[in-house]
């Protein structure tokens, strides 16, 4: 009874600061909760972070503490996360990050790149993630992001999620499929296995128009070189063109055998999913897009955020997700790209259309924001 009654009170004491809990931080949260407790309405979350901005139990914080070249338009950024990041997360997962611009947070969902638990070669207590973000032609954040984001600059961070990733432990065989920035997951389940000296029997196929649009190339090298049992190909498609599915049976024939992995641009990946099922063996396919399919686009209109009275009149391919953030709405988000449902919201007034598909909803149903545009003018209730 006794200790029912000393766990009932520690909860009680770290319930303000519940979604900050990390591993190893017990006697911590309960200072800091039985210090708002006291304090509440004024949290200290309010005054520690004019000590340290990563100190908060509200949301999920970190800072840039490296922006590392990968080509001419991607970077590497190291992030330092403050209380309460998950570091257990698996090789393959992404995570959401929000930059301050001009006045308004900017989200964006990018894969890890690191392995869980990576922490910084120079102080094995100092936990780090790394993201990798290419600049995209139509991407606002990305290009910010590349074109020189600041070493200590404070960004918001969501915790990580994601269903394409490696299982533990790895087949004994596996293949790798990636273009572009389709990279960036892949690499962390392939740091993940060359750093715990896992490496099963795995082929890694990467294309990129040029040798210096390569991401990450003289480590995917290095790994090559390290590991009798690892193959890192390189598909250059400014020499050689798209690469064929069919090359496949020449150059690694045992491809059915083994499960595989793909991620690169949409093209792509529909070749690939017809490619296995022609094959029937779709089940071993485990596909990420980056991309929304996107067949359809609404009228556009103003869409008016209930709760926070702010309204935006965007044209019909901007999404609803995208409407929330450029008026500064704190919108749910988790993929972005119509998968996980963590962005649904209920529509209080008008029509809403979903892109991948045309389909209308209207007062009273619920929609994925990142997928759906407005038809006409509409209100949400967020």
């Amino acid at each position: 009874m006794v200790l029912k009654s000393v766990h009932g009170l520690r909860e009680w004491l770290e319930a303000p600061v519940a979604e900050a809990k990390t591993a190893g931080r017990t006697r911590l949260n309960a200072l800091r909760g039985a210090a708002a407790r006291i304090t509440t309405p004024l949290l200290p979350d309010d005054y520690l972070h004019l000590v340290n901005p990563l100190w908060s139990a509200r949301e999920l914080r970190g800072r840039i503490v490296e922006v590392r070249r990968e080509t001419a338009d991607a970077v590497t950024l190291v992030i330092k996360p403050g209380w309460g990041f998950d570091f257990t997360f698996t090789p393959g997962q992404y995570i959401g990050i929000g930059v301050l611009v001009d006045g308004r947070w900017h989200w964006r969902s990018y894969s890890l790149t690191c392995p869980p638990n990576w922490t910084d070669p120079d102080n094995r207590r100092k936990r780090l993630i790394s993201i990798a973000v290419k600049a995209m032609p139509e991407g606002f954040l990305s290009s910010h992001l590349v074109s020189g984001v600041p070493v200590g600059t404070i960004v918001r961070l969501a915790a990580p999620q994601g269903g394409f990733v490696l299982p533990e432990p790895p087949p004994a065989k596996a293949l790798f499929l990636t273009a572009g920035s389709g990279i960036t997951p892949v690499m962390a389940m392939l740091r993940t296995m060359d750093r715990r000296a896992n490496m099963p029997d795995a082929i890694h196929v990467h294309s990129a128009r040029t040798a210096d649009d390569v991401m990450f190339g003289a480590e995917l090298q290095a790994m090559h070189d390290r590991h009798p049992g690892f193959v890192s190909h390189v598909h250059l498609t400014g020499e050689h063109g798209k690469f064929a599915l069919a090359e496949l049976d020449s150059l690694f024939p045992d491809w059915r055998e083994r499960q595989t992995w793909a991620c690169g641009p949409l093209p792509m990946l529909n070749d690939i999913e017809n490619h296995w099922a022609a094959a029937g063996i779709a089940d071993r396919l485990h596909v990420e897009r980056f991309e929304i399919p996107r067949s359809s686009v609404g009228e556009g209109g103003t869409v008016t955020f209930a709760r926070t009275g702010r309204s935006t009149t965007v044209d019909g391919a901007t999404s609803l997700l995208q409407a929330g953030e450029s008026v500064g709405v704190q919108m749910p988000f988790g993929c972005r790209m119509g998968i996980c449902q963590t962005c649904v919201v209920a529509i209080t007034d008008g029509h809403v259309r979903d892109l991948r598909n045309g389909v209308e909803h209207t007062t009273g149903e619920k929609v994925q924001t990142c997928i759906s545009a407005a038809a006409g003018d509409c209100t949400l209730n967020v």
